[in-house]
C-alpha cells in the first residue's frame, strides 16, 4: 500500500520543498504522513467544500496548490473558513498537503503548464533564482575516479540545464604523511606519500549537498576526504519565477487576445492598450505576478500575462509591452491537471480524483 509520505517524497523530487519562497507554507499541513492512502483529491484551493468532496469520495489526502494555512493559526475555534476547513479535515482524518511556490519555481511546474496551454515554444525561466547552487571540489585517486564520480552523479550532482553528469577534472599529484593514529588506505604511518589524483569539480543543488557529501564519503577510499564546498551566486537555469517563450509566428494584439481567451477559457481579460506592436515573445507568471513586470520588459517580451495587478501598476507597462491580467484562479487552475499528470505516471494503486469544486471566489456579471 502507498503511504502519504511516498506521494510527498515523489512530488518533492519534482518540486523540492527547498524551492518554496520564504513567506510560503507548502508541505504537509495536517495529518500523519505514515497513513496509507485510500484516495487522493487534487484541488487548486482547499476549502470546506473541497473537504466535503474528499469525504464523499473517500479520499484521505487532499493535495492543493494554495496552502489553507498560510499566515499561521493561533487558535482553532471555527471562527473563519480557514479554521473550519482545518477542523473538518482533522475530524475526518484527512491529510492536507500544499505544493505552492516550490511548484511555481521549477521549470516543469505551474508556469510551464500555463505556457503549454497557449502554445509557447523555446521556454526558459523568466527570473532565475540565485543562491541555490554550490560547487563541490574534491580529489580522488585515479583508480577510484569513475566510481566516486558516478556516486556523486547518482546523489544529485552534475546537472546543468538539459545536461547531466557534468564535471570538470584535472590530473594532479596529492601528497600527505599519515601520523601514528591514522589508518591510511594508501601508504604507511610516518611516511610521506604521493598519489596520482584527479581534481573533480561538480555543481550541486544546495538541498542535495548533504546527500552528495554522504555519497562522497561512502565511496572515497581515503580515511580523511579533502573537499571544498563553495556557495555560488550563479543563476539556476532550472529554478525561478515565471516563464518566457514565443508563439510560432507574430500575430496582432487582437489575434493574441482572442487566442488567450480561447486557450485559457476566459470570460474577461484586463489589458493595457498602449502597446502598438505585434505579439510573439511572451512572458507569463501564474498567480500574482506584477513583481515580474520589469523582468518581462528586460527580456523584450511583447506581452506579459499574469494576475492581480493593481490599478497604478498597469501604468508601469509604459507602452513597452501589453499587460494581460487574466485572473488569479484562471491563470493557475490548470495546476490541477499538471498534478494529476505527474501523479498518474507514478501511482496506480489508489484513486486519483480531480476536484469538481470551482474554488474561484470571483464571479463576473455579464
Amino acid at each position: 500500500m502507498t503511504k502519504i509520505k511516498d506521494v510527498i517524497h515523489y512530488l518533492e523530487t519534482i518540486a523540492p520543498h527547498a524551492y518554496q519562497e520564504s513567506y510560503d507554507n507548502s508541505g504537509l499541513l495536517t495529518g500523519n504522513d505514515n497513513d496509507e492512502i485510500s484516495g487522493l483529491l487534487i484541488s487548486l484551493d482547499c476549502t470546506e467544500e473541497v473537504v466535503d468532496e474528499a469525504i464523499q469520495r473517500k479520499c484521505n489526502l487532499i493535495i492543493s496548490h494554495h496552502p489553507i494555512i498560510f499566515k499561521g493559526l493561533k487558535k482553532l475555534t471555527g471562527q473563519n473558513y480557514v479554521e473550519r476547513t482545518v477542523i473538518k479535515a482533522i475530524q475526518n482524518s484527512i491529510a492536507l498537503y500544499a505544493i505552492h511556490t516550490n511548484l511555481d519555481n521549477v521549470s516543469t511546474g505551474v508556469n510551464f503548464r500555463f505556457a503549454q496551454k497557449i502554445g509557447l515554444q523555446n521556454l526558459s525561466i523568466l527570473s532565475p533564482k540565485s543562491g541555490t547552487l554550490s560547487k563541490l571540489v574534491t580529489f580522488v585517486p585515479q583508480e577510484n575516479f569513475k566510481e566516486v564520480l558516478h556516486a556523486l552523479y547518482k546523489a544529485g550532482a552534475g546537472d546543468i540545464g538539459n545536461y547531466s553528469e557534468c564535471s570538470f577534472n584535472i590530473d594532479g599529484i596529492g601528497t600527505f604523511t599519515p601520523n601514528d593514529n591514522a589508518n591510511p588506505s594508501i601508504g604507511n604511518s610516518g611516511e610521506a606519500e604521493e598519489v596520482n589524483e584527479k581534481r573533480v569539480e561538480v555543481l550541486v543543488p544546495n538541498h542535495k549537498v548533504q546527500r552528495v557529501l554522504g555519497a562522497l564519503r561512502k565511496t572515497h577510499p581515503y580515511e580523511e576526504v579533502a573537499y571544498y564546498l563553495t556557495s555560488l551566486d550563479n543563476h539556476n537555469q532550472e529554478v525561478g519565477a515565471g516563464i518566457v517563450g514565443e508563439l510560432e509566428s507574430e500575430i496582432t494584439k487582437e489575434e493574441f487576445l482572442g487566442l488567450l481567451k480561447d486557450k485559457m477559457g476566459l470570460e474577461v481579460i484586463k489589458y493595457t492598450h498602449g502597446y502598438k506592436g505585434s505579439i510573439q515573445k511572451i512572458a507569463l507568471c501564474g498567480g500574482a505576478g506584477s513583481f515580474l513586470l520589469n523582468s518581462a520588459k528586460a527580456v523584450g517580451a511583447h506581452a506579459y500575462i499574469s494576475a492581480d495587478f493593481k490599478y497604478h501598476e498597469f501604468f508601469d507597462a509604459e507602452n513597452k509591452l501589453m499587460i494581460c491580467d487574466i485572473g488569479h484562479y484562471e491563470s493557475e487552475v490548470s495546476t490541477k491537471d499538471l498534478l494529476y499528470d505527474i501523479l498518474s505516471k507514478k501511482f496506480s494503486n489508489f484513486a486519483l480524483n480531480l476536484s469538481e469544486i470551482v474554488t474561484n471566489p470571483i464571479s463576473y456579471f455579464k
